[in-house]
């Protein structure tokens, strides 16, 4: 092993350690924090400086993209103007690990003299900070990865988490679906995947290839060809489905048959998957497309409740629509 291989080891056994020791402290005070957060009526202001702001601003965002209203408060501006965006009803997070932290310090008089409840992420829970919150999170760390000991490397990853553990065990308080995560990203892939479903994007009509139990191999490639798909779905009498066939199952077929014409004449149901992978319209397609890939296939039918082929949702149309 390299020195430069070894040394990224260390960092990051180091601050997986400081991450496991934070979680064995974890207690009542954690409860508490969250409990201050889901009770609060206004947003959540995060605030902190240097290495912490940088934290507390990921922290704000996280927050506010599952369900909790929150904005960052550089501390230092907080002192010129910027308390303003701190009002009765909010819940203020601090973030310092020294907990000595002085333009954030200074904000506090204001801030408890508004009722604000003040969640402190310190490495100190004997500093003054700590003393003047509601609720203490203890982020402190045996050592930093920095070989030096002095650069904030593990002690901004246990700060990172906790922020982390904070929004999620709020989001979870909430009930927070992914409907909901849908409606602050609907933008881009992950907003994509949330909203699109696979009514949306399946192979309908002319585009598919529906056959019969009864109809032959060639009759099956034929429909294939013809609407310019992968697969043909078999029905019963009833109309609902029975199997699935696919252009590889035939070809494969095909190589190791002796006689390609009487393997033409088969029946499909012959042949055919049974019990294949099967969509609902409404289901979504970032869940379809899960499916599609443990399964290790391209495509699949969609039934409706009664299960009569409606479409077929094939990898290509989740290609195009950007979710993969």
């Amino acid at each position: 092993m390299t020195k430069i291989l070894q040394t990224a080891r260390q960092v990051f056994a180091d601050e997986s350690v400081a991450i496991v020791q934070m979680g064995e402290r974890l207690g009542a005070s954690f409860e508490r924090a969250v409990k201050l957060i889901l009770h609060c009526n206004g947003r959540v202001v995060v605030t902190g400086v240097g290495k912490s702001g940088a934290v507390g601003r990921k922290m704000a965002s996280t927050f506010a993209s599952t369900g909790t209203p929150s904005l960052f408060l550089q501390a230092s501006e907080g002192l010129h103007g910027d308390l303003g965006m701190v009002a009765p009803g909010d819940v203020l997070v601090a973030l310092s690990y020294s907990g000595r932290t002085d333009d954030l310090l200074a904000i506090l008089p204001v801030v408890k003299s508004m009722g604000v409840p003040v969640i402190s992420l310190t490495g100190n829970p004997q500093s003054f900070l700590a003393d003047h919150s509601d609720a203490v999170l203890d982020v402190s760390v045996d050592k930093e990865a920095c070989p030096l000991n002095l650069a904030p490397t593990s002690s901004t990853t246990a700060a990172l988490a906790m922020g982390d553990a904070l929004a999620i065990c709020v989001m979870n308080e909430r009930r927070f679906s992914s409907e909901d995560f849908a409606r602050f990203h609907p933008g881009g892939t992950l907003g994509r995947g949330l909203t699109l479903r696979v009514a949306d994007l399946m192979r309908t009509e002319a585009r598919l290839a529906i056959l019969k139990e009864n109809d032959t191999l060639r009759a099956a490639l034929a429909a294939i060809t013809e609407a310019v798909t992968g697969a043909a779905i078999i029905v019963d009498d009833n109309g609902q489905l029975s199997g699935y066939l696919t252009d590889g199952d035939v070809r494969r077929l095909l190589v190791h048959s002796q006689n390609a014409d009487d393997l033409l004449r088969q029946k499909v149901a012959e042949i055919m998957t049974r019990s294949p992978l099967a969509f609902a319209p409404d289901q979504l397609a970032l869940e379809a497309m899960r499916s599609l890939q443990e399964r290790g296939v391209d495509d699949a039918p969609v039934v409706d409740e009664n299960n009569v082929p409606v479409g077929l949702l094939d990898v290509q149309e989740l290609l195009r629509a950007g979710l993969m």
